[in-house]
């Protein structure tokens, strides 16, 4: 059965006189932690299910349901611990309202689950708190979209204390607004022409679980404030000694995590499965005989990853605006590595670090069958696993790094101090320091930038 970090189903049919299972679910939730991120999944027993999807014309490209992201929940289900019986791609002009895929099609989906025994339906898009409500009932199985799939596999992934962290942060911010719907059937009971004796219950507990998550958030986002403030430290110290930093990027199951193996013998588990690897691991790479750097692997990007997701995993991936080099993991061997490829470099932008200076690795070359006819100065292709066009990577690094973000401490007198704004705005300050006789900045800048500032250079 496919289980939150808590042990406990994602989501669960409601009932009208449920009130101490929700209790108990939210409970649960409340206690997640280092225990509960011990949980891990029965793959024994996969879990029979069928998934949907709605491609809509109101919808804007990106968040249609195609067959390929249909095959894609798929492998994030078998990930997760269960098992695809079938499946149901839904065409329409726009959502329907209540059942998200329309009542015909909810009927076929219901006969395919019933004839397969499934007890679980796994949705492409994301449902609102009412729809994954309607379905269930509807259904007579458990219903949860694809961020609650995401955030069930983050949660059997993360070991470290920092990636419990942000998968906790991620979890109660998809709880948050949810709860309203867990405590609909006492919701009723709130208004003043309610029975006597009846009124109350509902709307005092949903409010004080309201609160309790709402404290919980903010506790986890002042610690993970503090995991940054710690790898700003650690990134001032990498800067003082000149050490340049690399950062692999990439879709998920791209083959970061076996290159960094075959660049540095990290000795980290690489298995062909979607989000292997989720916590950050960082090792020495000798770049050349003169020249090392550090790697990094990170987690991996995935089209529709939850935007709550994204923010919370911001503390680790901020790195990578900070980072000298990225090099972008792709799978040549993908039908669909090009749509992989915009939906990783979106990301990056996202996160602040579209004008990194950027090395496109096309790893897999041992598999694909066709010519992907991709050349350019910043672009190789390699095969991690056989070890295939490695050395012409690692002079492609170093070609990189010897022209990449330089790292400075600049002095401007006090009449220049319009600069600083444009310094954080076109580059990374690490640090600054108001002195006497000017303001010192410690600033990590790209070949442009470098340029414009160089004659403040201390």
């Amino acid at each position: 059965m496919i289980m939150s970090a808590g042990g406990t189903p994602l989501a669960t049919s409601p009932t009208r006189a449920d009130g101490a299972r929700v209790l108990f679910f939210v409970w649960i939730i409340s206690q997640m932690g280092d225990r509960c991120m011990e949980q891990t999944l029965d793959t024994n027993k996969p879990e029979k299910a069928v998934i949907a999807g709605l491609a809509a014309d109101s919808m804007a490209p990106r968040d249609r349901s195609t067959e390929e992201s249909l095959d894609e929940l798929e492998a994030l289900l078998e990930t997760a611990g269960g098992v695809c019986l079938g499946r149901a791609l839904q065409n329409r002009r726009a959502p329907e309202p209540r059942t998200f895929i329309g009542e015909g099609k909810v009927k076929e989906l219901k006969a395919l689950a019933e004839a397969e025994e499934c007890s679980l339906a796994v949705f492409d898009n994301e449902l609102s708190p009412s729809q994954m409500r309607a379905l269930a009932e509807d259904l007579g199985i458990r219903v949860i979209d694809r961020s609650s799939l995401i955030l069930d596999i983050f949660a059997g992934r993360a070991r470290t204390r920092e990636g419990r962290l942000q998968v906790e942060l991620a979890q109660y911010k998809y709880l948050l607004p949810r709860l309203t719907g867990m405590w609909k059937h006492l919701e009723s009971q709130t208004g003043t022409s309610a029975p006597i004796g009846t009124r109350g219950p509902g709307e005092t507990q949903l409010e004080t679980d309201r609160r309790h998550i709402r404290r919980k958030i903010a506790k986890l986002e002042e610690e993970l404030e503090e995991v940054i403030r710690t790898r700003g430290t650690q990134r001032r110290l990498r800067e003082k000694n000149s050490v340049p930093v690399i950062a692999l990027v990439g879709y998920t199951n791209a083959g970061k995590s076996t290159l960094l193996n075959t660049l540095t013998g990290a000795g980290i588990q690489a298995e062909n499965r979607l989000f292997d690897t989720l916590d950050t691991t960082t090792r020495r790479l000798a770049v050349s005989e003169t020249q090392d750097a550090l790697i990094s692997d990170t987690v991996g990007f995935i089209r529709k990853l939850p935007h709550h997701l994204v923010n919370a995993f911001k503390a680790t991936l901020e790195e990578l605006k900070y980072a000298d080099l990225l090099i972008h993991v792709i799978d040549a061997s993908s039908a669909e590595w090009q749509e992989q490829a915009r939906v990783v470099d979106d990301l990056i932008v996202e996160l602040g670090a579209g004008q990194t200076p950027r090395l496109e690795a096309f790893n897999k070359c041992d598999l694909s069958t066709a010519d992907i006819r991709v050349r350019g100065e910043n672009i190789v292709e390699i095969s991690a696993k056989t070890g295939q066009g490695i050395e012409g990577l690692l002079k492609k690094i170093e070609d990189n790094l010897s022209s990449a973000k330089k790292k400075v401490t600049l002095m401007l007198p006090y009449d220049k101090a319009g600069m600083v704004e444009m310094l954080h705005r076109e580059g990374a300050v690490a640090e600054t320091r108001y002195l006497e006789d000017g303001i010192e900045l410690d600033v990590v800048a790209g070949p442009e930038l470098y340029r414009r500032v160089k004659n403040y250079i201390k």
